[in-house]
């Protein structure tokens, strides 16, 4: 695929994913209960919907205590400019567990706050606010780090996310991959598994345990007009996993780690499901804080492939690289067709362009992953570490990497090509700092 064929491949991605569409009925989530704790409520105004053939359930101005809430076929969510949808920190009001992923390995745990699982034509939309109550006190600490609140004595995910590795690597079945209660794996904040044709628009997320929009092996996924503002650990904005078919486009990621992350299951687990992410369009986002800009990986196991990245605006205080392809031969998989174009970047702490095969585990494993055809043009930075940072293996180089037609200025350090073979910088300008 070159350069023209792929946003030709592009602009066709982004007509073909389009919104699902829902009857003109509407279901008033105060029709459905009213007290301090709306979870039964919830559960019943998108059963009716669903039942009804599909439609909106409209949460109105208000703030709106809730437990999980799972959405059904042809259901949109409709949370209203003024409405807050409150999710509980009690861990019991994300019970019985779920067949979910945890940091790209299936298993057991509790809910997603807002999951569905097997689902056709779902929606969240709005101008209101998901808020998940997390922080220092609830949820954050679990991760075992006194900046978010641990201290010692108290329990973390260490063992459990250990326990949940081994069995990956076993073969446990997926079933007895048991977690949730008496357990510390935290949930995500909205999580699609296995779903068709789904919207996530409009609506502001705050305060999440973890990962933000998690759409777990669905396809056409649009992502559009999202505000994110939640700096907790493993606070990644959007990561579309064994995904086909996904816009994101119009959003602002104000998070505690990668603003984008494109998956695709991890190491044996990843290998046994073996589902890629491909065909991910990315476009007109902000990307203020705090790892990656558009990051893929690390979990490339599945493989990923024809990425598409336009006119976006990456960089503030925090936020550390640009275009992160960051993988190694512990994960495996494979990275192609990765378009990148029209790039500003007004401040990264590293790299506009990183693509490393030595992060994390190195060079440790037998599963060295091909990287091949990364193209990044018109890229215009005020002031990064280096422009770029390449690093293959000998015996895998990185193939096919261009940057073209772009400016770095207040570059600090020297540029790193390792390993890497086809390798074109052509109409590049790159200023040092004074």
């Amino acid at each position: 695929m070159n350069e023209d064929e792929a946003w030709r491949y592009a602009d066709a991605l982004r007509e073909r994913v389009r919104p699902p569409e829902f009857p003109d009925r509407w279901f008033d989530l105060t029709d459905f209960g009213s007290g301090e704790v709306w979870t039964e409520a919830f559960r019943a105004a998108i059963a009716a919907c669903h039942e009804a053939g599909g439609g909106h359930v409209r949460v109105p101005p208000g703030t709106y205590p809730t437990g999980a809430v799972h959405l059904l076929s042809n259901v949109d969510l409709h949370v209203e400019a003024g409405a807050t949808i409150l999710f509980s920190t009690d861990p019991a009001d994300y019970l019985p567990a779920v067949y979910t992923r945890f940091s790209a390995i299936e298993c057991y745990n509790y809910s997603p706050f807002v999951y569905a699982y097997g689902q056709e034509n779902i929606a969240i939309t709005g101008e209101g606010t998901l808020d998940g109550g997390a922080g220092p006190e609830h949820w954050w600490w679990w991760v075992g780090t006194p900046e978010f609140g641990w201290r010692p004595g108290m329990p973390n995910e260490a063992e459990d996310w250990d326990a949940l590795q081994r069995m990956a690597a076993e073969g446990v079945p997926v079933e007895q991959r048991a977690f949730g209660a008496g357990h510390h794996l935290r949930p995500n904040m909205i999580q699609p598994y296995l779903c068709r044709n789904v919207l996530v628009e409009g609506v502001r997320i705050v305060r999440s345990p973890m990962w933000e929009i998690h759409p777990v092996r669905c396809e056409n996924v649009l992502v559009r007009n999202v505000t994110i503002h939640s700096r907790g650990p493993n606070n990644d904005g959007c990561d579309p996993e064994s995904c086909r078919s996904v816009v994101i486009s119009g959003c602002v990621f104000d998070v505690g780690d990668d603003c984008i992350a494109v998956k695709a299951g991890r190491g044996p687990d990843g290998r046994r499901v073996g589902v890629p992410c491909e065909d991910v369009l990315i476009e007109d986002c902000d990307m203020r804080y705090r790892y990656g800009s558009v990051a893929i990986g690390t979990d490339t196991t599945g493989g990923i492939r024809n990425v598409f990245v336009r006119r976006c605006r990456w960089g503030g205080e925090g936020l550390y690289f640009g275009l992160y392809i960051k993988t190694n031969s512990v994960r495996g998989g494979y990275v192609e067709n990765v378009f990148v174009k029209d790039v500003e970047i007004d401040g990264l702490t590293k790299e506009a362009v990183s693509i490393d095969l030595y992060h994390g585990d190195g060079h440790n494993g037998d599963d060295p992953p091909p990287i091949r055809n990364i193209n990044v043009t018109g890229v215009r930075s005020a002031r990064t570490r280096s422009a770029y940072l390449l690093r293959g293996y000998p015996e895998q180089p990185l193939r096919e990497v261009a940057i073209r037609d772009s400016t770095f200025t207040g570059v600090l350090r020297a540029d790193v090509a390792q390993d890497v073979e086809d390798l074109s910088i052509r109409r590049v300008t790159v200023d040092p700092a004074p």
